[in-house]
């Protein structure tokens, strides 16, 4: 799955078996199973993702998937979005070591840059309920941009429990999508979250023109 990338890789999942655990950010217990479930889990996302998007993630933690999506794919722009010290310094610690130019780090809630950050897709993985991601989230995100939601077995659940409450934020169109099949099992559940309109005038709208003009990208392998 990682192709060329793949040394890339291997070296953070060092860094997440080593600093990651020592400071905290990887429980020790998931350090034999850091591939299966953790990176294989995130990097299969890069299927949702076109060629050239601007990424955030948000409480991107150790840098799932964030950082992981950031190896897999040069081509993306990815700003890690971290509210604690300890966990940005370890991101960009990682960044810094595993040489990735297409990276950035920065301290921060996502409530605090919303008039000032504007992304394709907003990626997220365990940070919160989705009424609470959301409302985080959607502010982020340009005109036909994805809020993508790394979810679990309840994720239709969760969704339809929280469909009113979305659109109330913001117009949008919500679904849960399956990513990796035969890649990873159980294949990646995603919440996808896409903006349909645009709610603030002010906001620029590149990632609706983006999305028109991209050609949706497919690994070779």
């Amino acid at each position: 799955m990682f192709g060329d990338t793949l040394p890339v890789a291997r070296r953070y999942a060092e860094l997440l078996a080593d600093a990651g655990v020592q400071r905290g950010l990887i429980g020790p217990r998931e350090v034999p199973r850091l591939w299966e479930r953790h990176l294989m889990n995130c990097a299969v996302v890069e299927e949702l993702l076109p060629d050239g998007a601007e990424v955030v993630d948000i409480g991107s933690g150790a840098g799932l998937p964030g950082l992981v999506l950031a190896i897999l794919r040069p081509d993306l722009s990815v700003t890690l979005l971290e509210p604690l010290l300890r966990r940005t310094v370890f991101l960009q610690e990682s960044v810094d070591l595993l040489g990735l130019s297409n990276v950035t780090v920065r301290r921060g809630r996502a409530e605090e840059v919303k008039k000032e950050v504007r992304a394709d897709f907003v990626t997220a993985r365990a940070v919160a309920p989705l009424p609470k991601l959301a409302k985080w989230a959607l502010p982020l995100l340009r005109t036909g941009g994805s809020l993508l939601a790394l979810k679990g077995e309840q994720a239709e659940a969760e969704l339809e429990e929280a469909r009113a409450d979305l659109s109330r934020q913001r117009p949008c169109v919500a679904d849960v999508i399956r990513v990796g099949r035969g890649k990873v099992d159980p294949a990646t559940t995603v919440v996808r979250v896409t903006v349909t309109t645009e709610s603030d005038p002010a906001a620029p709208s590149r990632g609706q023109r983006a999305s028109r003009g991209r050609k949706k990208r497919g690994r070779k392998r």
